[in-house]
């Protein structure tokens, strides 16, 4: 079965675009800790967050709130910092996946180059092991990445899908045709393979003809549909949608 991992991401964003400076406010919302709740009666299967370094949209106590009260599987993202494999190591989520993180991006805009970062990385996978933390890695479709994962001794990739949901027609095809071999490459290696970013429901039935696929993890759309039907709604849609999968 394939699962849904659910991003809450830009729950937090909203709430930070009035209330940044009042968080402890009594006003502040809307909560993250409710959208997970939305996001486990709408039939995810895991949530996932990314506290940044700029504290732009998540924040340590909503990672510890969600983990603490929330009884899935948690999926924290994060940068290759001292600071964040400290907080993931009290955090103690099930998976971290790590992304590439600069200041300027609005989102997460490509995958983290753990070949050309090889050395920087492992240290980092080496500790979140030690604490008993599985790790991904958020990588494009590429052979030389999927390797570099491999051999950091990662249990899972997530295939940055991007490029795929900006692409259309001939574009479209290539890149699906790069997460065809990006998933076959890391399932023979033995990689849980994940994918993730710009995933929606017009683009699905195209992806969803990538073998090997074990999670989707989406946020945006389901936070975008959820303005018309409600998160629990458009969580629910979304898992409706990838039933069937591999069938």
């Amino acid at each position: 079965m394939l699962l849904l991992g659910v991003n809450i991401d830009h729950i937090a964003t909203l709430r930070q675009a009035r209330y940044a400076d009042m968080l402890e406010s009594p006003n502040a919302e809307p909560s993250p800790l409710d959208a997970a709740r939305d996001a486990v009666a709408g039939g995810a299967d895991s949530i996932t967050i990314h506290v940044r370094g700029d504290r732009r949209h998540m924040q340590e106590t909503d990672a510890f709130a969600i983990r603490e009260q929330i009884d899935l599987p948690l999926n924290f993202e994060m940068g290759n910092t001292e600071e964040m494999v400290a907080m993931a190591l009290r955090l103690k989520p099930d998976f971290v996946c790590l992304v590439p993180e600069t200041r300027e991006e609005v989102t997460t805009e490509g995958g983290l180059d753990v070949h050309g970062l090889y050395e920087s990385l492992e240290p980092t996978v080496k500790a979140l092991q030690s604490g008993g933390i599985k790790v991904s890695m958020f990588i494009d479709p590429d052979t030389p990445q999927v390797e570099a994962s491999s051999k950091i001794g990662a249990e899972m990739i997530e295939l940055h899908t991007g490029c795929f949901a900006n692409a259309f027609g001939e574009d479209r095809a290539s890149e699906t045709e790069r997460l065809h071999a990006a998933a076959k490459l890391g399932h023979s290696l033995g990689l849980q393979v994940n994918a993730g970013h710009g995933i929606n429901l017009q683009n699905l039935p195209e992806l969803l003809t990538v073998p090997h696929l074990a999670e989707l993890n989406i946020g945006h759309t389901l936070v975008a549909r959820s303005v018309r039907v409600g998160l629990e709604a458009a969580v629910r849609e979304m898992a409706d949608a990838m039933k069937g999968y591999g069938e």
